[in-house]
């Protein structure tokens, strides 16, 4: 096995394990931890230029995940998202590359949309007043809460993921 195809099969294994971990972790505290995002980054940082992707690829992927940042730092800040949902679209981007940004974004937004749809629904229902619910239950079921978006950036991310360069080096 080349080395590339080592650092393909190690970005296969940590992008996705990272997004699928900071979906559990937004649905179950609404939280998206600084540690988490700078995780990804720093592992973006080290794995891409070992897989062997092209010095330009990789500016364009800053480039782009910078202006998913500007966007969701926008959206922020009229509390239409959450902060840790800005910095992990961002860093989710990076990953992803310039190129499938509006995927990733077409992808996130119809996913939640779902979730959203789902949560209204479930806000709807009673709760079992005889049965004690774990806190972050009751949190989602809270009309007060918001909705964990990354929830949906995780799948839509794993959608994208597999066309984007990273396996090729595995291929």
């Amino acid at each position: 096995m080349t080395m590339s195809q080592t650092v393909g099969w190690a970005a296969l294994a940590f992008f996705p394990a990272t997004m699928v971990f900071a979906a559990l972790m937004d649905v179950t505290t609404m939280k998206i931890r600084n540690r988490l995002v700078v995780a990804i980054l720093l592992g973006y940082a080290v794995l891409a230029p070992l897989a062997g992707l092209a010095l330009h690829e990789m500016g364009l992927s800053l480039l782009g995940a910078a202006g998913v940042f500007l966007v969701g730092f926008a959206l922020f800040s009229r509390g239409w998202i959450g902060g840790g949902d800005a910095k992990l679209a961002a860093a989710s981007a990076l990953w992803l590359g310039a190129a499938h940004i509006p995927a990733y974004l077409l992808y996130t937004a119809m996913i939640g949309g779902l979730l959203a749809l789902a949560i209204l629904a479930f806000r709807r229902m009673n709760l079992p007043a005889n049965r004690r619910s774990p806190e972050w239950v009751q949190r989602l079921h809270s009309p007060q809460s918001g909705v964990p978006y990354g929830a949906a950036m995780a799948p839509a991310a794993l959608v994208v993921f597999p066309h984007t360069p990273w396996l090729a080096a595995i291929l």
